[in-house]
C-alpha cells in the first residue's frame, strides 16, 4: 500500500523523487509507475501494476460501448503515462501533466492505499482541510448510526423480556 505524505521538490527538468517506500514489488511499482490526471481531484494519480489491474477490471466489467466505460477508458487508458525510475528513483513528469494540475517547485506526494496522488502544495492544503472536515463529519454520523442501532437492540431485548 501507498501510505503517508511527503513534500518533495520538482526540479527544473520536472524530475520527482518517489519515496523508496512507494517503490515496492508488493504494490507493483518496483520498476516504475503509471500516472494520469485524477478523476476525483485536481492532482495527478499514480500507482503500480496492481492499481492498473484494478482499474482495468472495473473498466472491463462495464459493457463495451457503455458511456461510463468509454469515459473511464479515455480518462485512464488514454491519459495514462507510464514512467520508469531513473537510477536515483526519480520519475520525469511530462510537461502537460504538470501544467494541467499546476505543479512546480514543491509538491506533495500523498499515499492513499492502492494509489498515490501528486499535488500542488497550496491545493493540497485546501484539499487536506476539506478531507479532514468530511472525515470528522463521517465519523460523527457513523457514531450516531451505531448508537441508534444499539438502542434498537436494547429496546428489542427489553420488549422480549416483558
Amino acid at each position: 500500500m501507498f501510505l503517508s505524505t511527503y513534500e518533495k521538490q520538482l526540479d527544473g527538468k520536472r524530475r520527482l523523487l518517489i519515496p523508496q517506500e512507494f517503490r515496492t514489488a508488493e504494490n507493483g511499482a518496483e520498476h516504475g509507475v503509471f500516472c494520469f490526471p485524477s478523476i476525483e481531484a485536481d492532482c495527478l494519480e499514480a500507482g503500480g501494476d496492481k492499481l492498473f489491474a484494478e482499474y482495468r477490471a472495473v473498466i472491463e466489467s462495464l459493457p463495451f460501448g457503455d458511456p461510463y466505460r468509454s469515459a473511464l477508458e479515455a480518462s485512464i487508458f488514454g491519459e495514462q503515462k507510464p514512467l520508469a525510475y531513473d537510477s536515483g528513483g526519480r520519475i520525469t513528469l511530462p510537461e502537460h501533466l504538470c501544467a494541467e494540475v499546476d505543479l512546480s517547485d514543491t509538491v506533495v506526494i500523498y499515499g492513499v492505499g492502492e494509489r498515490f496522488q501528486i499535488w500542488n502544495k497550496d491545493k493540497w492544503a485546501a484539499h487536506r482541510a476539506e478531507q479532514r472536515r468530511m472525515a470528522r463529519e463521517g465519523l460523527k454520523q457513523f457514531g450516531e448510526m451505531r448508537r441508534q442501532a444499539q438502542g434498537q437492540v436494547m429496546a428489542a431485548k427489553a420488549g422480549g423480556a416483558a
